[in-house]
């Protein structure tokens, strides 16, 4: 039986994309295995938001050379954005590489992987797909090009035993154009699953055991907009958060990641009045200075921003609010930074990813005079981590003493000893088995994939330690 390893790097989306490839070769008989070492298929599942993830995949790919040497029968990919957006000349400088494929063909991953583990195994391919020929000993495959309807063929995805969570993707591509991201280019044009699609695969999933489903789209709360109409003044979107919150089986609903435009009254009434949604809304900020967010195209002020946050606050008691902030953008000068910092301080998040400013070929910002220095763009980043972190500190210990519930997830990472899971504001909690199951990993699953009310005793930078407290009438 061929094995494969897959490595993604990057947002949930292409998580969900490695599981949709893991899936299809497991259909054909090829076993997963967890390293590369071990595997007659290579796969790396490529982001290009940022310089340092294409620099990490091309590294990679660059030690994996390698292994190729040694493994000569062994098929090396890539996959995802960064193929999307570099096609072929990947294949330059790294002679081992024998398959690239674009955003659009995940679909078509097992098919050519089949073409060339056969190839390597002197088997005569079949005709069909796109070469392009390296050597007489040697051929690669490289699919780039768009797929129409591509947004339907994400369907089926690998679940490990007891898995409580997964992520659905909802569409695929955007339409915004933020000067400073590349995600259009390699996306491509906003286009959305039917809701009928959707409710079946999350319906399926439910009767597997998974009870937490995270709906994906590169702009989610954009869903549909330009090819389902509105419903008794309800958009795509709410229609879909109320077709999937009425499977039975599903506990926790979540959604990631929008855009502040897309937050209409009807999304905010669904927040208010939806018990299945979790707690927790990621509303990327980006910068807190009107200015900048002009020249980033995003369509909204800093004052509508914190005018939305308030009513997202004041549609569910105890929501928790994250946000991703980019310092450093071309031009950003200390005031603006200072307008951003303020508004952080102001908004109090409960958790914030801050990047550095990363320029991408091919995007107006890279163009852009006034390139930030990078040690202004590293201090600036530090500076308004260490805000962040207070402010995710402070919303950790107002929860110490208080019961939450908990989905869990399975072990700790960092001790295997004790479980992990996360609130509906999608906070990590670290606990014990109760000491009512009996100390044995059979005990221990018994609670993976069950809602656990846990007594939180103390908080700890990103994550709370608690212990569990059974139900009345619980059966694990």
């Amino acid at each position: 039986m061929p094995k494969f390893f897959i490595k993604t790097y990057g947002c949930q989306m292409n998580e969900r994309d490695s599981e949709q490839v893991a899936h299809s070769l497991v259909a054909r008989g090829y076993e997963r295995v967890s390293k590369e070492s071990e595997a007659d298929v290579v796969l790396l599942n490529t982001c290009s938001v940022r310089d340092m993830a294409d620099q990490k995949a091309l590294g990679k790919m660059g030690m994996l050379g390698r292994l190729a040497k040694e493994r000569p029968h062994v098929v090396f990919g890539f996959l995802g954005c960064m193929a999307q957006a570099r096609g072929a000349s990947l294949l330059k400088g790294l002679p081992h590489v024998d398959l690239v494929v674009g955003t659009q063909k995940f679909h078509r991953v097992a098919e050519y992987v089949e073409e060339l583990v056969g190839k390597k195994n002197g088997r005569a391919r079949p005709p069909g797909a796109p070469h392009r020929a390296i050597d007489d000993l040697r051929f690669s495959i490289v699919d780039v090009a768009e797929e129409s309807g591509s947004q339907a063929t994400i369907r089926e995805q690998e679940l490990a035993p007891r898995q409580a969570t997964a992520f659905v993707s909802i569409m695929q591509g955007c339409n915004m154009h933020c000067t400073f991201c590349i995600v259009p280019q390699t996306r491509g044009a906003e286009r959305s699953r039917s809701i009928d699609e959707i409710v079946s695969e999350v319906r399926d999933l439910a009767s597997r055991g998974v009870k937490e489903i995270t709906l994906l789209g590169q702009i989610v709360n954009l869903y549909g907009r330009h090819e389902f109409p509105k419903i008794d003044n309800k958009s795509p979107f709410v229609q879909l958060l109320e077709a999937v919150h009425e499977i039975e089986g599903l506990q926790r609903l979540r959604f990631t990641s929008p855009h502040p435009i897309g937050f209409r009254d009807d999304l905010i009434d669904a927040i208010s009045r939806l018990p299945k949604l979790a707690e927790h809304v990621h509303l990327p900020l980006q910068s807190g200075s009107n200015r900048i967010l002009r020249a980033m195209h995003r369509a909204y002020t800093a004052e509508k921003y914190v005018d939305l946050a308030r009513r997202i606050r004041q549609a569910r008691d105890g929501i928790a609010i994250t946000t991703d902030i980019i310092v450093g953008f071309p031009g950003e000068t200390e005031d603006d930074y200072k307008q951003t910092r303020d508004l952080v301080e102001e908004i109090q998040f409960d958790n914030a990813f801050v990047f550095r400013y990363s320029p991408r070929r091919g995007t107006p910002a890279a163009e852009m005079p006034d390139q930030i220095h990078e040690r202004t763009k590293e201090a600036r980043n530090q500076d308004l981590l260490r805000l962040v972190n207070e402010s995710t500190r402070r919303a950790g210990e107002r929860l110490v003493g208080q019961c939450v519930e908990v989905l869990c997830e399975g072990p700790s990472k960092t001790n295997p000893a004790r479980l992990m899971g996360r609130t509906p504001t999608n906070k990590i909690v670290v606990f014990p088995p109760s000491p009512r199951l009996r100390r044995t990993s059979e005990g221990d699953a018994e609670l993976v994939g069950e809602l656990v009310d846990v007594r939180i005793e103390r908080a700890n930078g990103f994550s709370l330690y608690g212990s569990p407290i059974l139900k009345a009438g619980a059966t694990f």
